[in-house]
């Protein structure tokens, strides 16, 4: 433990140095646990209030399971209901066969089982490299570090370099953003027309920049001092997320934390804040986040964000959407604007979404 002495002779915790050395070290959180620790170094300790509502209640409400292989009318009704009320649902019969998610699942555990000296050498915090490995992307702008690491790949319309993709999740991945790309186009088509709008409205500006992330979220010894990821809201359109049996995610309803229970086969998608600026609060993101891990087994979790890919377009709410009785309920931004302030700060709630509100 990094430890300074102050004017009074007195020793304390130095924080930043303890940082500084943990990132240095390139080992991740799993590094710490292959260690052999029994407790969490300070540095991933959270505040009191943030932890006080870790233990799961008893819970009525159930996140929406849509079966996409039922009438279209319905299923658009269903997707648009979901996506105004809770910001989250879940999917099944979406047609990416069971063995690609499980595939993709097994890479990205192998990839974070890989030994320390093989990882490390994509470990960065240059967020605009196409493959990187990291432990927390906020570490330096949160009050707390989270229990997780992650493997990042930028899919956009083209991969990065083949040879650049670790071999032992290489060909899973080019599998992923196949069938992702094309789930991704469907779900943007129902979105538009729950809007109202032409059917091609959210896709031909929305997935032209994705970004994968495989999150790993080793046994933790103290789960109810920390989490796997502190409460936010995403910051692009979409998000499409595979999530293993553990659980762990929740998400913020009326008040209340809300399971995201595990359906083996299924698919997790949440609206984002750009979706909620461009349909002018028709849709809405919601706070979620994912506890630390108390099992033996490590947690496993695959994400795929949908993004404008013009960085430099600005963006508002839908024209169509506004009008005398319901006028703009946002400014107009640039997306790389959202996102530097997005990596430029720590996980807090909705704070992002509010700046651009007027």
């Amino acid at each position: 433990m990094a430890t300074a002495v102050n004017v009074s002779g007195e020793k304390h915790y130095d924080r930043a140095a303890e940082i500084k050395r943990f990132d240095e070290s390139k080992m991740g959180v799993k590094g710490l646990v292959d260690s052999g620790l029994t407790t969490i170094p300070p540095i991933f300790i959270h505040p009191t209030p943030t932890l006080s509502d870790l233990k799961t209640k008893p819970q009525s409400v159930v996140v929406p399971t849509i079966d996409l292989s039922g009438p279209r009318s319905t299923v658009l009704e269903q997707v648009a209901a979901a996506s105004r009320t809770f910001g989250f649902f879940q999917i099944v019969n979406h047609g990416i066969p069971v063995q690609v998610l499980d595939r993709v699942m097994g890479s990205v555990r192998a990839f974070h089982e890989q030994p320390t000296d093989v990882k490390s050498k994509l470990y960065t915090r240059d967020l605009e490299s196409g493959v990187i490995f990291l432990s927390n992307f906020d570490l330096f702008h949160s009050k707390a570090a989270s229990w997780r690491d992650t493997l990042q790949i930028k899919l956009g319309r083209r991969l990065p370099k083949l040879e650049d993709i670790p071999e032992v999740i290489r060909e899973d991945v080019v599998q992923w953003n196949l069938h992702s790309e094309t789930l991704g186009e469907r779900l943007m088509g129902l979105l538009s027309e729950g809007l109202g709008l032409d059917i091609d409205r959210l896709k031909n500006t929305c997935l032209d920049a994705k970004l994968m992330v495989g999150n790993y979220y080793p046994h933790c010894p103290q789960p109810d001092l920390t989490v796997g990821i502190a409460s936010h809201s995403d910051p692009g359109v979409l998000t499409l997320v595979l999530q293993d049996h553990i659980g762990g995610l929740q998400i913020k309803h009326k008040g209340e934390w809300v399971d995201v229970k595990p359906v083996h086969g299924a698919l997790v998608v949440n609206i984002a804040d750009i979706l909620q600026i461009l349909s002018n609060d028709e849709y809405i993101s919601v706070e979620h986040r994912v506890l630390a891990n108390p099992s033996k087994e490590a947690r496993v979790s695959v994400a795929v964000f949908f993004n404008p890919g013009a960085r430099e377009a600005l963006h508002g709410p839908f024209p169509e959407l506004t009008s005398p009785q319901k006028p703009p309920r946002y400014r107009q931004f640039a997306h790389h604007d959202y996102m530097t302030r997005f990596y430029t700060k720590r996980l807090e709630g909705k704070t992002l979404i509010d700046y651009y509100r007027i």
